[in-house]
């Protein structure tokens, strides 16, 4: 394998790090953007929500862009749309601005925001898939999936920490800027495959489409069953429902905890504890799903769900005054689980469709869905002004918790088989060699043995 594709690694990171700032960046200072730029407190949350709007659509434009354009060109664009939405949102500021006119610019950056975040984050399971081994593969996939959620938390750190929301936009735009060369980092693929699945070319996504709609041919790759289609309708959902549930506390976060005597910024250190906490985990917990726990993804996603569902149920009781320590353990809790859990979904996914860049982008749209759906509903469920405390969210956090607990509750109903990986482990173990070794005749003999073994059909695999 090649050193290069650390680096390439590490500038996507750095990419996605940034955009998820972009989108919750508002949620903090929720108030005083509200009351500095003359906005209602729905349009600030749309700030936030129309980067979900815009993400819909774009998970179906995303993988074939990379289909067509390839990762590095498709980088290209992302980069210039990002620098470009991070100075519109600037001349966003300016005090000549009506109102009006400030709300039309801020929000024309965040929705080029809700193109540039799909094109950084559907790239993450196929860059792993091409450069990195088996035993490099997930943890590949963990460093980079969670690099979003920090740029999340990072986000809602900083924004109430500068000034004036004018003051943080500026900042923002040069954090934003200054991240944008990484672009050039990021190579297409290595000269020679590390495994079977990294010699295939990329899937389309209307190949996606049809194999879950039971209309692929049986002799392709990309070729679902119907259990793993099924498998895939739960993880959507499951996946959907859990981001979600992080992105409208990110989002809504100042608007849950300051009717209760909370200040913007411990709001802001609220959500960011989850993300942080969950980075800490999923840094330790990484090698051992490479090394260890290499056929448990499915087991893990069981034993976490029913954890992180409980946290958000909790919340319920657990929102009053005075009680910060409960609240930051609850949600160290939640970030611990989320975010081990978010890249082996990811992964899980891959295994079972065998189409990296459709099955991610799938899966994100799904929480941007829902996204849309916990902050509309959420937003609705506000108190009024005669409740005590006066415009509190409990309301909004029974439906939250009784949502997610609906949701985790279908994981038990998954097989998670891994596909994938042993087509990889058996194209290895039949030819006896380093997976960078292997070349197209062994990797179309292995497949065509992995199809008749779960009764396929003999075809050839990628023909």
């Amino acid at each position: 394998m090649y050193k290069r594709r650390w680096i390439g690694l590490v500038a996507i990171i750095i990419l996605n790090v940034v955009v998820g700032m972009t989108f919750v960046w508002f949620g903090p200072i929720a108030d005083s953007t509200a009351k500095e730029f003359g906005f209602t407190l729905n349009q600030v949350n749309w700030l936030g929500t129309c980067v979900n709007v815009t993400y819909l659509p774009c998970a179906v434009l995303v993988p074939n862009m990379y289909t067509r354009l390839g990762l590095r060109r498709s980088c290209y664009i992302g980069g210039a749309l990002l620098t470009i939405a991070a100075w519109i949102r600037y001349a966003g500021t300016a005090r000549s601005l009506s109102v009006g006119g400030a709300y039309t610019l801020i929000l024309i950056a965040q929705l080029c925001s809700g193109f540039i975040v799909p094109i950084f984050q559907v790239l993450i399971p196929g860059y792993s898939e091409k450069w990195f081994d088996l035993r490099q593969r997930t943890t590949a996939t963990m460093l980079m999936s969670v690099a979003n959620p920090i740029g999340s938390a990072l986000g809602q750190l900083i924004s109430p920490l500068i000034g004036s929301p004018r003051q943080s936009l500026l900042v923002l735009a040069i954090i934003l800027s200054v991240a944008t060369p990484c672009i050039f980092l990021v190579q297409e693929t290595p000269p020679t495959p590390p495994t079977r699945a990294a010699a295939q070319g990329n899937p389309s996504f209307w190949s996606f489409i049809r194999a879950l709609a039971g209309r692929e041919p049986k002799e392709l790759a990309t070729y679902m069953t119907s259990r793993q289609r099924t498998d895939f309708a739960i993880m959507w959902l499951i996946f959907g429902v859990l981001v979600a549930v992080i992105t409208a506390f990110s989002i809504l976060s100042a608007q849950y905890l300051e009717p209760f005597g909370y200040s913007s910024t411990i709001a802001g250190l609220m959500g960011a504890t989850i993300l942080l906490v969950g980075l800490v985990s999923t840094i330790i917990t990484a090698p051992i799903f490479d090394r260890i726990l290499t056929h448990q993804l499915a087991l893990t996603c069981k034993c976490l769900c029913p954890l992180i569902g409980g946290g958000w149920l909790s919340l319920i009781w657990a929102i009053r005054r005075h009680d910060t320590g409960a609240l930051f353990a609850i949600m160290a809790a939640i970030g611990a689980s989320s975010l081990t859990l978010l890249p082996v979904a990811l992964e899980l996914a891959v295994e079972l469709t065998r189409n990296a860049n459709a099955s991610t982008a799938m899966l994100w749209a799904s929480s941007n869905l829902f996204s849309i759906i916990l902050v509309l509903v959420q937003g609705a469920l506000r108190d009024g002004p005669d409740a005590s405390p006066p415009y509190s969210m409990h309301r909004a956090t029974i439906f939250q918790g009784t949502a997610v607990s609906a949701a985790v509750v279908l994981i038990f109903f998954m097989e998670g088989k891994q596909t994938r990986r042993s087509a990889d482990e058996r194209a290895q173990a039949h030819h006896a060699v380093p997976g960078h070794e292997m070349v197209e005749p062994r990797i179309r003999e292995s497949l065509i043995d992995i199809h008749a073994e779960e009764g396929y059909s003999k075809g050839t695999a990628l023909s």
